[in-house]
């Protein structure tokens, strides 16, 4: 069977993390397997959907580097891609489905619908639609049409079925037609509800595989009854787990569920992102833990999917992302650390070749210490300008021996005496130092690194000094209490 599948997004806000996830799953499993990946839009919500939303969904896709093979934006033989787009198809099975007898008007108002709610919650039972229009009579449905009452299409659900769902991750899950109750395909504005568009756009695409998320199992029976009354053939389905934040719970926004972008605008990197996606309910066969997306689509399969919850943890998002930050050269990284420089007030014009070369010397001497690039801005104060953080009383208690002043006067003729200072050069000055004066190293790199940061630890020594330059050292300098001045 060639494999074919499809991401449908609703466009009425940006893409989340579960739908990425959901995204990926199929960009995988397709891809591992030669088959095609369809991207379409569910756009039948016209209230809430927008142009805006579908550019942002496709513009978290791209950056996590999911591509597609057909749909928006790529185009294929079985387009349109738009839901609104397809609405005369739409009505051709509709017509179908009502001539044969498996759809029927119904004209009940929205009170009536209500009080039939009511009655069977207080019943103890499931509310469902107790089928009022099911047979009404030619001179019925002229009687409420001349109220003014405008129908929606309901399917006419079989009595005493069991509608069996062979999930390709959930096992076997069987339905009672009984409690699905005759549900709506067409609202009374023509546009057609989710779980009736969504069969016709997969039968007539093709679709042999629906790959998503379990929310959408409870929809799967009203698609079932469709597929079987319009005498198409059911595709595979496959329910990917709840994701749970890690104290089992729904997902927040405080645990990670925000939208995809954010991450991008956090400075979490594409791979890193889709990495950590990939591993929510998925188990390589391995103990292996960082995959490339080419590893991905080989490694996965939906075999290996969990019918359990899947746990967001940021801190394991943040520990994959680090990794990728360490393995990536730091003059790639220069470049996506400039937004988060710039909002500090730093570099505004295009780079220097002088200024590319310090970013990369400072993301350099960071990345091992940051979770995510936004973090620069956290140590970006160690190595630019003369201001120092106000001292602590352990740094000031330090800053009085009677060692310091000569320590920081010997250093600051050392550094303007220094033909070039860069690394190598500030860790030569400061053993230098210690040799001269007699002095333990913690004597003569304490007091340096409070008197150029006000901090008593922080990043490498040697890379603050090069970084800082000798201008800035010895701004700091002057403003050190324990400089002699």
């Amino acid at each position: 069977m060639t494999v074919k599948v499809r991401f449908a997004p609703s466009p009425t806000g940006p893409l989340h993390i579960g739908g990425a996830r959901s995204a990926l799953f199929n960009y995988l499993f397709a891809a591992g397997r030669g088959g095609t990946f369809v991207f379409r839009i569910e756009d039948t919500d016209l209230e809430r959907s927008s142009r805006e939303s579908e550019q942002d969904i496709m513009k978290a896709l791209h950056w996590l580097g999911i591509t597609w093979d057909e749909g928006i934006d790529a185009g294929g033989d079985s387009g349109p891609y738009r839901q609104t787009e397809r609405l005369d198809t739409y009505r051709e099975y509709t017509d179908k489905l009502l001539q044969n007898g498996h759809a029927y008007l119904c004209y009940c108002s929205e009170e009536e619908l209500e009080q039939e709610r009511q009655e069977l919650s207080s019943r103890g039972e499931t509310p469902r639609y107790l089928g009022k229009c099911r047979t009404l009579t030619a001179e019925q449905r002229q009687v409420y049409e001349a109220e003014g009452r405008k129908p929606v299409v309901r399917f006419r659900v079989p009595e005493d079925q069991d509608i069996v769902i062979n999930d390709l991750v959930r096992g076997k899950v069987i339905f009672e037609s009984n409690g699905i109750g005759d549900y709506i395909i067409v609202k009374s504005d023509g546009i057609p509800t989710y779980n009736y568009a969504v069969v016709i756009d997969d039968v007539l695409m093709g679709i042999t595989h629906v790959v998503r998320g379990e929310e959408h199992l409870s929809n799967t029976p009203r698609q079932v009854l469709i597929y079987e009354a319009l005498g198409m053939k059911v595709p595979d389905f496959a329910h990917i787990s709840l994701i749970l934040n890690t104290e089992g719970r729904k997902m927040s926004k405080r645990d990670g569920d925000t939208a995809v972008m954010d991450y991008f605008h956090k400075g979490y990197l594409p791979e890193a992102v889709v990495n950590f996606i990939a591993l929510l309910g998925w188990s390589p066969s391995g103990e292996q833990e960082f995959f490339t997306i080419e590893e991905l689509k080989k490694e996965f399969s939906l075999e290996k999917v969990s019918k359990s919850p899947a746990v967001f943890d940021l801190n394991k998002l943040n520990y994959i992302n680090a990794h990728y930050l360490k393995q990536t050269a730091s003059a790639d990284l220069a470049r996506l650390v400039l937004p988060f420089l710039r909002e500090k007030g730093l570099f505004p014009n295009e780079l220097s070749l002088a200024e590319q070369q310090w970013v990369t010397g400072f993301i350099d001497a960071v990345k091992e210490k940051i979770n995510c690039l936004s973090e620069v801005k956290s140590y970006i104060h160690y190595f630019i300008g003369t201001e120092i953080d106000v001292l602590t009383e352990e740094a000031e208690a330090i800053m009085k021996a009677d060692t310091v002043p000569v320590v920081l006067q010997l250093f600051a003729a050392k550094v303007r005496e220094a033909a070039l200072l860069d690394a190598p050069a500030a860790k030569s000055i400061l053993k230098e130092i210690t040799k001269e004066l007699n002095l333990k190293g913690k004597d003569v790199f304490m007091p340096v690194r409070i008197a150029l940061t006000g901090q008593m630890h922080g990043p490498d020594l040697d890379r603050i000094m090069e970084l800082l330059g000798k201008e800035n050292i010895y701004g700091r300098l002057e403003k050190t209490a324990a400089y002699p001045k």
